[in-house]
C-alpha cells in the first residue's frame, strides 16, 4: 500500500468517526513513508485516538495528504483493486486482522467456513457496530437490516452481487476439500471488493494462491504460542482444560460418557449443533462449570476457546466416501486449538488412538506441511436452457491446471436424480423453469438420512412452486409442527434439529413464500426451544457439576482443609455438596453403580472423615454386647444394626478371625481396635450359645482319658468321631458320670446333646463351613431328619448319613438304643409302630436301618401253593453285634432236614430263640 492510498483509508475513518481519525499503523507492520515509496499496513484501531503513521525518524504529512486525497476525488481518480491474502497456522490473529479490515471500511463481507462462526462474528459485529449496520446471511438465516453494511456470512451465502469496497475469505485452504471446495475455489477467483479483498488460510495454499491469483499481496503471520507434543494419555488422566476431538456422533458420547464418569463432566461441540446450543456448551465449559471438552474436529474451524491440551481420540476419519488418515495439515488445525495468545499449548492423542509418527509430530510442531496442489472447482457459468444442458455444464471439465473436479455434491446428485423422472422433466422446460429447479436442488441435505427422503422433499418443493408460485402454510404448518416436539433422547432432538433447519433454509428464501419473515420467525422459535431442550439433555448426561467442583477443589486445594460435616443420619457434606452416607466406617457414595465416580466420591468424602472415623471407633469400643449382633446365616456382624464385619476362618474351630469390611481409617491403629471389640463380642456370644461345651472344658477332670475326651470335644465343636478304643473301654460307672455331663456315646460318635438344639447348631453350622472353607448346609435342627446332598460339614455337624436321609445324631442314638432293647434276646419282628415311634416313614425304615447297619430281613409272602400268615419282617440285631456272637460260638446254626417248600421251614422262619422251632 502506497502513502495516497493510506491516506484515503485515514480520511475515509475521518469522515465515519467525526472530526478525527481512528487508523493506527502498528509499529510491527512495515511501511514506509511516501517519499521512500515502500509498501505499508494500516490496521484499523477503535480505541486509538489521533493516529500516527510512524517509521523510525519519519513522519507522514498527514494533512497534506488528505489534500491530496480530496483532489484526486475531485479528478474522480478510481482506486486500484486489492487483492491480499494473510496466511499462517492456527493463534495468529487472521481472523480478528478481517474483521478489523472489514469494520474499517464502508462496506464488506467476509464469509466463514461455518454457521457457528459465521454466527459467532456477527455478534462480535454488532457489539461493536451496532445491530442497525450488521447482517447475518447463512442458508438457515438471513438478518438484513435495511442499513447494514457490513455482512458475517457462511462461504456458499455470500451475497456476490452486492458491491462492497471489502471481501475477506476465512479458511481459503479448503478449497481442497473435495466436497465443498468448489464453493471456496469460486470465492478465490471471482469474489472481489471494491478496494480490498483478502483472503485467510493455511501457508499450504500459497503457491496455488500465486499461480491462481497473479499480482496478490502474501503476508505470513507466525503463530503468537508453540505446540508441544506430550503423547499418548489416557482418558482417565488428561489435564484439566483439554479438549478431546473424535470423528463422530459415537465416538463423541463414548467418549463424554467415560469422561463424566471419571472427571464429572464435559461439553459437546458437534457440527450438527446449532449456534444457540454450541453458544451454550461452550459458555458451559468456558465459565468452568466443566473442565473437559469433547468435539468433532468442527472446533478445529476457529473456535476460540481457553484450551491448554488437545487430544486426538482418532488418527483416521471417515470422509463420506471411506475411512482414511488425517493429513498432516488437519491435524494441525485441530490440534492449534490448544494454547491461545502467547500462551503455549499441548497436543496428543487418547484413547485407540495409535502415537502420532515422530514426522508427524515435527511437522506439527514446526507448522512445515506439503503444499496444497490442487483445488477442487466446480463450472460457475451454467446453462439453464434445460436440466441435461445445466448437468452438462456442471460437469464440465476444469479449464486450467491445478484445479479438480471434486466429488458430486448433494446438490448435483439431487439433480441427476430429479431430472430422471418424467414429470419434473417435462415441467423444467425452458430457462426459469431450469433456474428453480436447480435452487430447489441446491436445498442442504442436513438430516442425511442415506435414503430418498431429501430427493422426495425436493420434488414436492418444486412442484408447489412451479404450479402454485409459492410454498403453501399447510407445508411449513406441517413440517414445523412435527419438529418442534420437546420429548426425546439427545439423537431424536438433534434429528428434529436437522428436519428444523431445513424448514428455515426454505423459509429463508423470501420469494418462496408470501410469508417468509412470519414462517422465519416460527423456525428460529423451533430451533431455539429444540437448542435448549438439547443443552439441557447434553447437560444431564454428561455433566456432573457436583463431580467437577469436588474434583476441581481436591486437586487444587490439596493441602487446604475442605469444609465438610456429618450429620445426624449419617449424611456426609462437603464444601456444600452432599458426596453419600457413611455407614458404620463405609463411605457409600450416592452413585454405586459407577466405579469411577465412587472413586471420586469416596476421595472427597475421606476429607469430612478425618474427624469422624476416630469418633466412631471410640463409640463403638464403648458399646455394650447388646449394640452388637452376628448373623448365623452368613456370618455377618453389624453394629447398631449397620454391617461392618465378618468371620472368617481362624485359627481353631471355635476361634474365627474378624474381617473388616471397607472403613475410612486412617491409621492400622484404628481398624485394631475395632477388631478387637469384635472379637470380644464373637468369644462372649460363643460362650453364651455354647455354654455346655465350655462348662465342661472349664471343669477340672482327674481322668486321662476325661481330659482327652474334653479337648477332642473342644476341636470338633460338641461332636467328635468314636476312637477304635473307645467302646467298651468306659465302665458303666464313669458313662454314667459322662452322661450327667450332658456328654452321649453312640457307634456315629460322641456327642452333647445340648448342642444339636437349633440356636447352637445355626452357630456351629457357620463355624464348621468356615473350618472347612466350604457351603454353610441348609440345616433346620428342629428337624429329625434331613434331604440334603453331601456336604462334609453335616457328620460333624451332628447328622448321621441313612442313605437318601440324613438322620439328627441324638434320633440315631435313640434309635440304636430301641434296637438293642428288641434284640438283645435275639431276632425278633420288627414292630408296627417302630417307624412311626421314631418319625420315620414306613416305607424308609427298611433303608435306614440297613444303613445304619441294622440286620433285617425283609417280609416274604408264602409261596402260591401253601397257606398262613405272611412272614413279619425281622430284626436280626446290629451287624457288629452279630459278628462278635458268631466269634464267641453264640451264633444259632440253621436249622437242618426241613425240605425247602414246606411247612415246617415256613416254622422254622419263625423262631424266637436259639434252638426253639
Amino acid at each position: 500500500m502506497n502513502a495516497e492510498q493510506a491516506a484515503e483509508i485515514l480520511i475515509r475513518q475521518n469522515d465515519m468517526h467525526g472530526s478525527r481519525l481512528v487508523g493506527r499503523i502498528h509499529q510491527t507492520e512495515l511501511f514506509r513513508i511516501a517519499h521512500s515509496h515502500r509498501p505499508f499496513a494500516v490496521i484499523h484501531d477503535p480505541t486509538a485516538g489521533l493516529s500516527e503513521l510512524c517509521q523510525s525518524q519519519e513522519r507522514l504529512a498527514i494533512p497534506a495528504l488528505m489534500h491530496k486525497h480530496r483532489s484526486m476525488k475531485t479528478q474522480h481518480h478510481v482506486m486500484p483493486r486489492r487483492v491480499r491474502a494473510v496466511l499462517g497456522p492456527t493463534n495468529t490473529g487472521k481472523t480478528h486482522y478481517a474483521l478489523e479490515r472489514l469494520l474499517a471500511h464502508e462496506s464488506g463481507v467476509i464469509g466463514f467456513p461455518l454457521r457457528l462462526l459465521a454466527r459467532e462474528n456477527y455478534e462480535r459485529m454488532v457489539r461493536l457496530k451496532g445491530a442497525r449496520h450488521v447482517a447475518l446471511i447463512t442458508g438457515e438465516e438471513k438478518i438484513v437490516p435495511p442499513d447494514a453494511r457490513w455482512f458475517s456470512c457462511t462461504t456458499e451465502a455470500m451475497p456476490l452481487t452486492r458491491k462492497v469496497e471489502f471481501v475477506a475469505v476465512d479458511e481459503i485452504q479448503l478449497s481442497s476439500d473435495p466436497d465443498r471446495g468448489h464453493v471456496f475455489t469460486d470465492r478465490l477467483l471471482n469474489a472481489r471488493g471494491n478496494v480490498e479483498t483478502l483472503f485467510l488460510g493455511a501457508e499450504t495454499i500459497r503457491p496455488l494462491l500465486q499461480r491462481l491469483v497473479p499480482g496478490i499481496e502474501i503476508d505470513t503471520r507466525p503463530r503468537l504460542s508453540s505446540l508441544v507434543h506430550t503423547g499418548h494419555t489416557k482418558l482417565s488422566r488428561l489435564p484439566a482444560r483439554s479438549a478431546i476431538v473424535a470423528f463422530s456422533a459415537a465416538e463423541v458420547y463414548a467418549i463424554a460418557e467415560i469422561i463424566r464418569r471419571r472427571r464429572g463432566g464435559c461439553a459437546i461441540i458437534m457440527g450438527q449443533l446449532s449456534p444457540r446450543t454450541r453458544n451454550a456448551q461452550v459458555e458451559l465449559y468456558q465459565n468452568k462449570d466443566v473442565d473437559y471438552l469433547v468435539a468433532t474436529d468442527a472446533i478445529g474451524m476457529g473456535l476460540n476457546m481457553d484450551v491448554n491440551h488437545v487430544a486426538l481420540a482418532s488418527l483416521t476419519k471417515f470422509d463420506g466416501a471411506s475411512l482414511r488418515p488425517l493429513t498432516a495439515q488437519e491435524c494441525a488445525q485441530i490440534a492449534g486449538r490448544a494454547g491461545r495468545g502467547m500462551k503455549d499449548g499441548t497436543f496428543g492423542t487418547t484413547a485407540e488412538a495409535r502415537t502420532m509418527s515422530e514426522a508427524l509430530v515435527d511437522a506439527i510442531e514446526a507448522h512445515r506441511f506439503d503444499p496444497i496442489e490442487r483445488i477442487s472447482w466446480r463450472n460457475a457459468a451454467l446453462d439453464l436452457a434445460s436440466p441435461d444442458a445445466l448437468l452438462a455444464s456442471l460437469n464440465a471439465a476444469p479449464p486450467r491446471r491445478g484445479l479438480v473436479a471434486g466429488r458430486p455434491a448433494s446438490d448435483v446428485l439431487t439433480l441427476e436424480s430429479l431430472s430422471g423422472e418424467r414429470d419434473i422433466r417435462d415441467a423444467a422446460r425452458g430457462k426459469k423453469a431450469t433456474s428453480l429447479l436447480w435452487e430447489v436442488c441446491q436445498i442442504p441435505d442436513f438430516r442425511k438420512l442415506g435414503d430418498d427422503s431429501h430427493v422426495r422433499l425436493c420434488h414436492r418443493l418444486f412442484v408447489h412452486l412451479l404450479n402454485e408460485g409459492g410454498i403453501p402454510a399447510q407445508w411449513f404448518e406441517a413440517h414445523i409442527a412435527g419438529f418442534s416436539r420437546l420429548e426425546g433422547d439427545i439423537d431424536t432432538l438433534m434429528h428434529r434439529l436437522t428436519g428444523i433447519r431445513v424448514c428455515a433454509y426454505v423459509a429463508a428464501r423470501t420469494e418462496w413464500s408470501d410469508r417468509a419473515q412470519h414462517w422465519q420467525e416460527r423456525t428460529r422459535e423451533v430451533e431455539d426451544l429444540l437448542s435448549d431442550a438439547l443443552h439441557e439433555r447434553l447437560t444431564a448426561r454428561f455433566v456432573d457439576r457436583r463431580a467437577t467442583s469436588l474434583l476441581r477443589r481436591l486437586d487444587s486445594d490439596g493441602a487446604r482443609d475442605l469444609l465438610s460435616a456429618v450429620t445426624k443420619d449419617g449424611q456426609v457434606i462437603v464444601e456444600g455438596h452432599a458426596v453419600g452416607t457413611i455407614e458404620g466406617f463405609t463411605l457409600k457414595p450416592d452413585r454405586e453403580e459407577a466405579l469411577p465416580e465412587k472413586k471420586l466420591m469416596l476421595r472427597a468424602g475421606r476429607r469430612a472423615l478425618l474427624h469422624e472415623i476416630p469418633r466412631r471407633v471410640q463409640a463403638l469400643v464403648a458399646s455394650p454386647d447388646s449394640d452388637f449382633a452376628l448373623d448365623s446365616h452368613n456370618g455377618m456382624l453389624s453394629w447398631q444394626g449397620v454391617i461392618i464385619a465378618r468371620l472368617a476362618r481362624g485359627t481353631t474351630l471355635l476361634d474365627p478371625s474378624i474381617q473388616i469390611l471397607g472403613g475410612e481409617f486412617s491409621d492400622t491403629r484404628q481398624r485394631d481396635l475395632v477388631q478387637e471389640r469384635l472379637h470380644g463380642f464373637v468369644r462372649a456370644m460363643l460362650r453364651e450359645t455354647l455354654a455346655p461345651l465350655y462348662t465342661l472344658a472349664a471343669t477340672p477332670h482327674p481322668s486321662p482319658a476325661l481330659r482327652g475326651l474334653t479337648h477332642r470335644l473342644m476341636e470338633y465343636g460338641g461332636v467328635a468321631p468314636l476312637l477304635p478304643a473307645e467302646p467298651g473301654s468306659h465302665g458303666q460307672q464313669m458313662i454314667g458320670h459322662l452322661r450327667r455331663l450332658g456328654i452321649n456315646f453312640c457307634p456315629f460318635g460322641v456327642f452333647m446333646p445340648s448342642l444339636l438344639k437349633p440356636v447352637p447348631m445355626a452357630l456351629r453350622s457357620l463355624l464348621l463351613s468356615l473350618w472347612h472353607r466350604t457351603a454353610r448346609p441348609d440345616v433346620n435342627a428342629s428337624q429329625i431328619t434331613l434331604q440334603a446332598p453331601y456336604n462334609a460339614v453335616l457328620a460333624p455337624l451332628g447328622w448321621v448319613n441313612a442313605g437318601a436321609l440324613w438322620l439328627r445324631l441324638d434320633r440315631v442314638e435313640r434309635l440304636l438304643g430301641d434296637l438293642h432293647r428288641l434284640t438283645r434276646s435275639g431276632p425278633r419282628p420288627l414292630p408296627d409302630d417302630f417307624a412311626s415311634r421314631h418319625g420315620l416313614g414306613k416305607k424308609q425304615i427298611g433303608d435306614i436301618l440297613l444303613a445304619l447297619g441294622i440286620r433285617l430281613r425283609q417280609a416274604a409272602p408264602l409261596p402260591a401253593n401253601q397257606f398262613g400268615p405272611v412272614a413279619p419282617p425281622m430284626l436280626l440285631g446290629a451287624a457288629r453285634r452279630q459278628e462278635a456272637r458268631r466269634k464267641k460260638g453264640k451264633e444259632p446254626s440253621k436249622p437242618q432236614g426241613f425240605v425247602k417248600d414246606s411247612p415246617f421251614a415256613a416254622l422254622a422262619a419263625l423262631t424266637l430263640r436259639s434252638g426253639q422251632t
